[in-house]
């Protein structure tokens, strides 16, 4: 069992910037591949980015890329998404997950946090 809690959201005014943190606790069997994803009232969940926990290969939405930096510290069992140039559509809650399958796909993972608001004000 894996078990992850997401922290570091809030309200922040468009173009300023967050760090939101992922701290996985429990044995996991095998690397993950951890991933970000948002959901926004009335849609559906989509694909932020992901990293693999061990190699370090990182996957971005191309909504986010240049201004998104996804990482790790293994030391710390912590996934963190560093989030610039924020942009009111980036609004919605963030969760972070594990899983071994496909990256970009919310149903190919396994375990997941229980959230984080982001709000984005105009």
């Amino acid at each position: 069992q894996v078990q992850l809690v997401e922290s570091g959201g809030g309200l922040v005014q468009a173009g300023g910037s967050l760090r939101l943190s992922c701290a996985a606790s429990g044995r996991a069997s095998r690397s993950y591949a951890m991933g970000w994803f948002r959901q926004a009232p009335g849609k559906e969940r989509e694909f932020v980015a992901a990293i693999n926990w061990s190699g370090g290969m990182t996957y971005y939405t191309d909504s986010v890329k240049g201004r998104f930096t996804i990482s790790r510290d293994n030391a710390k069992n912590t996934v963190y998404l560093q989030m610039n140039s924020l942009k009111p559509e980036d609004t919605a809650v963030y969760y972070c997950a594990a899983g071994g399958g496909r990256y970009d796909d919310p149903e190919e993972y396994e375990y997941w946090g229980q959230g984080t608001q982001v709000t984005v004000s105009s």
